[in-house]
């Protein structure tokens, strides 16, 4: 060993390093796996010898000592949205047209890539080394699982001196080849454990075992396929170039389409390809290439605008239905589930699939008893295609709408002459399950350790009769339960305390109201402010609120007015759960912009185009994406397209945020700002 131990210890890293990329990342090594071992041994030996040598990113220490005891949460600096999908030729015909439009242009350059079929997670890294992982989660929040993450060989802990020197994100997905699929399994099936059902389960699950000695055995992969702000390029396959140079493992291959004749050629020659991949890929995403054009495009509350993913067309197979089941839903909704002989399908073994409703069963003329056609949406979901009335033996039976609860034995309706019948009793014990296990869903109150095996002893126990009872749950009454210590009533009692704390938004999508998700209660949180004041709102004032037009507006006002409801609402008050703000109630904002229609287009200073359109509707104006002579402004920042120019051509007055500010009134735009999280943040074109 030539120089002291710290150089060589530098320069055994370095190499490392070197030959993690060319092995993980590039796929070309330049050494065998022998000489790279004794290179890791060597460092590992002087580590031990000068432990004062030891640092983070070491490629020493990706796997941790110690198993951890739970993830803890992480909020995303912008929230990670989800993509619109698609399956036909046809809807990406209508995307571009909708994206020429916007743009006005005649073309649009697309970058094309694989559709990676994993776990989606944001990675942070400062002064080029990597500080923190987590997964989407709910999209706003996620789990911190940097220890598990730190274990795939292709995450780079340090990046190379090209990449910048301050704190970025990049966005990616983790996967899990076949092969170790295979493998995991195998292994699995010795010792007698649950197989994963497929490759994404499996990802998804190994990344969230407790353990990383556990997560380092899966051999897990990692592509790259996006980060944070444009870093000073210009478009998404520069950006994957540099993000390659400096050592991230990045999606590819990447193709630029010049029009959307190119893109959907592309997607063809994958849909054959595909199964010569050796991890799992459901289809292809197709994301405009330049990031001026995705600034002027923007995001909805849930999809950017400019990108789209489209789904190879799902696998089929003939089997025969055997039953149907009705399932009741949390807001008494009965579900038919078919029940058939298994099958294989996209690499896994189905047997059930919903129907939906009754006027789909009545649509396909689908019978108990017949063979019928099923398919796996997204080699994911298994779907009820038809059924092959040729291939009837005189046996099937018509299947009928229930008249009576399938569970309680209640009576049931149609729910405003829609297609879904439900039970009208709300007491039913299986609403009264899935509206416990909703309640503390992640996506709602986030409740750990109240699982459906859980909730479904509680309500036949009569320990709780809705979720409201929950509150009020002791430690030494759970511990009655089957399969429940000590410890874990104590943790779950800690876990349902912690709740209270939750934001109105979780409140008021854990409340179950029909027609209100995660999206729209952030929306409704942002313009009410507090439970109270949502409860007491008029239709038209509900239907003021972004996306909630009458069918929604009516289903929460006979929420709030139902006598049931408001008294579970009441034991929640009593318990000190977070109802908000009373004193920001309501959203009664001077409308300084009414009568005036605003065409955003650049990248506004400090907000986002989404943000500024919401407080624009909140002040009584209206946003548009294209520019005509009845635009009463143009709101321009940094960079912007080609709607400035049309502004300037039509004689449309523009205007910049100071300007904006100013006609609105500050006082009113500081109070028409959206919650923080309430919609997606600036940056988050280059995130996808």
């Amino acid at each position: 060993m030539t120089g002291s131990p710290a150089q060589r210890i530098d320069q055994l890293r370095d190499l490392i390093r070197h030959h993690d990329v060319k092995y993980f990342v590039e796929n070309a090594p330049e050494i065998s796996d022998r000489e790279y071992d004794a290179l890791m041994r060597e460092l590992r030996e002087l580590e031990a010898q000068h432990p004062a040598l030891v640092t983070p990113d070491s490629p020493t220490q990706r796997v941790g000592e110690q198993p951890l005891t739970g993830f803890a949460q992480v909020r995303h600096p912008v929230p990670m949205l989800s993509m619109d999908n698609t399956y036909s030729f046809e809807d990406l015909k209508e995307f571009d047209r909708r994206v020429r439009e916007a743009l006005q242009v005649m073309m649009v350059t697309y970058a094309v890539e694989l559709k990676f079929d994993g776990l989606a997670i944001a990675l942070q890294y400062d002064k080029r080394a990597f500080v923190r992982g987590a997964t989407r989660g709910d999209g706003v929040t996620g789990d911190d699982v940097s220890l598990n993450l730190r274990t795939i060989r292709s995450l780079p802990l340090r990046l190379a001196e090209t990449a910048p020197a301050g704190a970025f994100e990049v966005r990616g997905e983790v996967y899990m080849p076949r092969k170790e699929f295979e493998r995991v399994n195998a292994e699995r099936e010795r010792n007698d454990e649950p197989l994963f059902a497929n490759p994404r389960n499996a990802a998804a699950g190994s990344l969230k075992i407790l353990d990383p000695k556990i997560t380092a055995t899966r051999g897990l992969g990692l592509f790259i396929y996006g980060a944070g702000g444009d870093l000073g390029l210009k478009t998404h396959h520069e950006m994957l170039a540099a993000l390659w140079k400096w050592g991230f493992p990045v999606s590819h291959p990447v193709q630029l389409c010049h029009g959307i004749d190119e893109v959907m050629r592309y997607c063809d020659t994958w849909q054959e390809k595909r199964r010569e991949l050796p991890f799992d890929t459901d289809g292809m995403v197709i994301k405009v290439d330049s990031f001026a054009e995705r600034r002027e495009l923007g995001t909805t509350a849930k999809y950017p605008r400019w990108a789209i993913a489209y789904k190879f067309p799902a696998e089929q197979a003939v089997t025969q239905l055997q039953r149907v089941e009705f399932q009741v839903g949390r807001t008494g909704t009965i579900t038919p589930v078919a029940h058939f002989d298994p099958v294989h399908l996209a690499g896994t073994t189905v047997s059930r699939a919903t129907l939906h409703n009754f006027d789909e069963i009545a649509r396909k003329d689908i019978r108990e008893k017949d063979f019928i056609v099923v398919e796996k949406a997204g080699e994911v979901i298994p779907y009820v295609l038809k059924s092959l009335p040729a291939k009837r033996s005189g046996e099937e039976k018509k299947i009928h709408e229930p008249k009576a609860c399938p569970v309680c034995g209640g009576p049931v309706s149609r729910y405003r002459e829609s297609a879904f019948v439900a039970c009208e009793n709300q007491a039913c014990p299986a609403q009264v399950k899935r509206s416990i296990e909703h309640f503390a869903s992640r996506a709602a109150m986030d409740i750990e350790g109240l699982g459906p095996a859980v909730v479904g002893q509680l309500v036949e126990t009569g320990m709780v009769k809705d979720y409201g009872d929950l509150y009020a749950l002791k430690a030494t009454k759970l511990e009655r339960l089957e399969r429940m210590g000590a410890k874990s009533a104590a943790n779950l009692v800690n876990g349902i305390d912690a709740s209270k704390g939750r934001p109105l938004a979780k409140l008021i999508n854990a409340l179950g109201i029909r027609n209100v998700g995660e999206a729209l209660a952030r929306a409704l949180a942002d313009a009410f402010h507090s439970l109270d004041a949502l409860a007491e709102a008029g239709i038209g004032q509900l239907q003021e609120v972004p996306d909630v037009g009458p069918e929604v507006a009516d289903s929460i006002v006979l929420f709030f007015g139902n006598k049931n409801n408001r008294s579970v609402i009441e034991k929640l008050r009593a318990a000190g759960v977070n109802f908000g703000r009373e004193e920001k109630a309501g959203p009664a904002l001077p409308r300084t912009l009414s009568g005036k229609t605003f065409v955003l287009t650049g990248a506004l200073p400090g907000i986002s185009r989404e943000d500024a359109s919401e407080i624009i509707r909140r002040l009584g104006g209206s946003t548009s994406s294209s520019v005509s002579k009845k635009t009463s402004f143009v709101l321009a920042g940094s960079d912007p397209g080609s709607k400035f120019d049309k502004a300037r051509a039509l004689g449309v007055e523009i205007i910049d945020w100071d300007a904006f500010v100013k006609l609105a009134g500050k006082a009113n735009v500081e109070a028409a700002r959206p919650a923080a999280g309430g919609t997606a943040g600036p940056g988050e074109g280059e995130l996808l």
